[in-house]
């Protein structure tokens, strides 16, 4: 079992920058790929970016060249930088982690899931 939690949201203002951190507790965490997923009000749940136990990353291209995914496996922490943040980027945010190799970006993939953080980011 891996726990996940999440932390960092905020509300801010557009062209501003928050800093996300999932904290995992349970097995090894440099043996899981963790990714980011968001969902606003009325929407599916969607894809932001993930990065591999090797170190990989994927990102969506709706938040590529602003967000920075990034693993510190000594503090079993996964970090999402997101800088030049819009208003659509609205949404409570997600960790989730699974032990495939690979930087899924697919939420189906994943096993093991936070509570969410919100991130609310005004015009």
């Amino acid at each position: 079992q891996v726990q996940l939690v999440e932390s960092g949201g905020g509300l801010v203002q557009a062209g501003d920058s928050l800093r996300l951190s999932c904290a995992a507790s349970g097995r090894t965490f440099k043996d899981y790929a963790v990714g980011w997923f968001r969902q606003a009000p009325g929407k599916e749940r969607e894809f932001v970016s993930t990065i591999a136990r090797g170190g990989n990353t994927n990102y969506a291209d709706y938040v590529k060249g602003r967000f920075t995914i990034s693993r510190d496996n000594a503090k079993n922490t996964v970090y999402l930088q997101m800088n030049s943040l819009k208003p659509e980027d609205t949404a409570v945010y997600y960790c989730a982690a699974y032990s495939g190799r690979s930087a899924s970006t697919y939420s189906r993939s994943y096993d093991y899931w936070g509570q969410g953080t919100q991130v609310t980011v005004s015009s």
